[in-house]
């Protein structure tokens, strides 16, 4: 799977309901969460990944479950004496669980241990029941053109979502260190030999997008022996969570299931889907892409277990 942020984990939880994955998985079936990596970003010394931890904390049962993100029984000590001190930037809290999260990432970054690997490490103590991968071990952030009285300038992704709440008119995503950067290890592998390639329904712009933006995963997705199935973020016109509205409509995509479909693209015509699922009483015609309606709401883990089989009855057709 390909996963960003809170919609990305919900479905994972969904996909180990309808697969029978147990804590620590079944010798029947294995997932591989291909996770976002241009959220990551580097604050008060220490380096955040939120859709990795977002992903890590839903399934190994830490999650805040009303918030999406971040710990259950979370205090805000650290918070609260960084804002004493007037420590910026104040926008961005950092809990006292989560930090102990960054702590241990970071020391293990700073002594030449790449990302994939601090993750395994992390997922020791969470048991996910799921391989949780980032999309690249190297800097490959998403950052935002934006035009107001300021004039024309760009931010960290984060500071427009978090801080402006993008409310401020965005002209283009840039993924930053895009050039340089590969997959990291597994990721590739883990693509071409799946049996089935699945697209979270998650923001197509800034989490699914920021995935396919690192060098080589796109051309794989393409050349997978495996269908590739993406499940639409857009219900109704409307954005699920979020604000992919914002995103779409920066890069010129209507706010519909079928737009982002064609945004992804037909495999057979240069694009990377072969199927796609939107939301019961929506719908799409795509050239080259087979488009089925289902409930599309992840309502409970048992609604979302019905999206995922309905997924993969579409990857793996009889």
């Amino acid at each position: 799977m390909l996963v960003g942020g809170v919609g990305g984990a919900r479905f994972l939880l969904g996909l180990k309901a309808a697969l029978g994955l147990g804590e620590h998985g079944t010798a029947a079936h294995d997932i591989t969460a291909v996770v976002n990596t241009g959220d990551d970003i580097w604050l008060h010394g220490v380096r955040i990944c939120p859709d990795l931890d977002t992903c890590m904390y839903t399934l190994g049962g830490g999650i805040d479950t009303e918030r999406g993100w971040g710990r259950a029984g979370e205090t805000w000590v650290v918070k609260a004496e960084l804002a004493r001190y007037g420590a910026d930037p104040e926008w961005f809290g950092l809990g006292d669980l989560d930090l102990a999260t960054h702590l241990v990432r970071t020391r293990m970054l700073q002594v030449g241990y790449p990302l994939s690997a601090v993750t395994a490490a992390l997922c020791d103590r969470w048991r996910p029941g799921v391989r949780l991968l980032p999309a690249t071990d190297d800097r490959c952030e998403t950052h935002v053109v934006v035009a107001d009285e300021q004039g024309r300038r760009s931010m960290h992704f984060q500071e427009w979502w978090i801080r402006h709440r993008a409310q401020l008119p965005a002209i283009e995503f840039v993924p930053v260190g895009a050039d340089t950067a590969e997959p990291a290890a597994g990721v590739l592998d883990a693509i071409a030999e799946a049996d089935a390639v699945l697209l979270a329904p998650s923001n197509p712009v800034v989490s699914i997008g920021s995935v396919l933006a690192v060098p080589g995963i796109r051309p794989a997705l393409r050349n997978a022996s495996a269908r590739v199935i993406g499940l639409s973020p857009i219900v109704g016109g409307r954005a699920v969570r979020g604000m992919a509205d914002a995103c779409l409509a920066a890069i010129g995509v209507p706010c519909e299931a079928g737009a982002v479909a064609a945004h992804y693209g037909a495999r057979r015509a240069g694009g990377i889907l072969d199927g796609w699922l939107l939301h019961t009483g929506d719908q799409a015609t795509v050239p080259g892409i087979e488009v089925r309606a289902i409930p599309l709401l992840m309502t409970d883990v048992a609604a979302t277990a019905a999206m995922a089989r309905a997924a993969l009855e579409l990857a793996l057709p009889q």
